[in-house]
């Protein structure tokens, strides 16, 4: 039953204080969806919207018709298969939100979609890993600037690679979900991540490095010596002066890592917020770690992204032109 269900539906019992239920169950309605999920939702169907007024149609109910000439006008225009999908799916949302009928099951958009699909490809562009030893030159770099962002950033890099972490879960890091042990290194609380989205959290264990300059642990120490932050957002803003601001955003993760690309010889163009988390993967393959510790370290579900990462690994370890040229 969606929400206008609710309004509609008769009270039946004069017990309910129905105002602050339905105030309750629009929260609810708000939590079962990722902000990130809400916000992107949000703009796709600001854009479908605006392409049904331009084109005098309607978006709410749209007609099936309608919806399978917007994905096949904006395919023409060159948006790649994945952003088409998410659009699609907030169309959905919004009808499924409204009470109203999903036009996206009507066998003539399935065939337009699946059309779309098999001509442009669903293949995801990867972002280029960045391995141990390109998280090394870059580590290696900032150690020798002695400032407080230079010692987030090492610290930033060296925790981002050696936790596999995704930059959301990166930035949504609290001083208190450190624990350190003297003898093995740190285990990081992850409260919650993409593919946790009920919040059962996750402990990743993250070991000492093998020297003072590209080890994770030491360089979360020196990060929060430098800053003196001591409880709240772990990695936070940092201006040219060396002063503090709030907690940082995925944006900045991916951005700060563009800047320091350079230093790993890698084209900034390439590298993602997401490079930190393939560069775990790739390296621990070519590494020999098992699939189950890679899979483990990184809080995968599925095999499918392991895989691709492993494929890769392997394409290189046993090679079979290696050597004859």
């Amino acid at each position: 039953m969606t929400l206008p269900d609710l309004v509609r539906a008769p009270d039946t019992s004069s017990t309910l204080d129905r105002p602050t239920l339905l105030a309750a169950a629009r929260d609810y309605v708000e939590a079962a969806k990722a902000p990130n999920t809400r916000r992107a939702y949000r703009t796709q169907w600001k854009t479908f919207a605006a392409w049904c007024a331009r084109h005098g149609r309607e978006s709410l109910p749209a007609a099936p018709a309608t919806l399978a000439l917007f994905l096949t006008d904006r395919a023409q225009a060159g948006l790649k298969v994945a952003s088409l999908a998410l659009g699609l799916s907030a169309i959905r949302a919004a009808h499924f939100d409204a009470g109203l009928a999903d036009p996206a099951a009507n066998p003539e958009v399935r065939t337009v979609w699946e059309g779309i699909r098999r001509t442009h490809g669903t293949a995801q562009r990867c972002a280029a890993p960045l391995t141990g030893d390109a998280v090394r030159s870059i580590a290696v770099a900032l150690f020798t600037q002695a400032s407080p962002r230079s010692a987030r950033d090492r610290a930033l890099v060296l925790v981002g690679f050696g936790g596999a972490f995704r930059r959301s879960e990166l930035v949504a890091l609290d001083v208190g979900d450190l624990t350190f042990d003297p003898a093995r290194g740190v285990v990081v609380r992850v409260r919650r991540s993409k593919t946790d989205q009920l919040g059962e959290g996750a402990d990743v264990a993250i070991p000492f490095g093998s020297r003072p300059e590209v080890c994770p642990v030491r360089a979360l120490q020196a990060w929060r010596a430098a800053s003196g932050v001591e409880e709240g957002a772990l990695f936070r803003s940092v201006d040219r002066h060396g002063r503090l601001g709030g907690r940082l955003d995925g944006r900045d993760v991916a951005r700060t890592l563009k800047e320091l690309a350079s230093w790993a010889g890698l084209a900034p163009a390439r590298v993602s917020g997401h490079s930190l988390r393939a560069g775990l993967a790739t390296s621990a393959a070519l590494a020999g770690h098992s699939d189950r510790a890679i899979m483990a370290q990184g809080r995968w579900k599925s095999r499918t992204m392991v895989d691709r990462y492993v494929r890769t690994a392997d394409a290189w370890r046993d090679n079979a032109a290696a050597g004859l040229l």
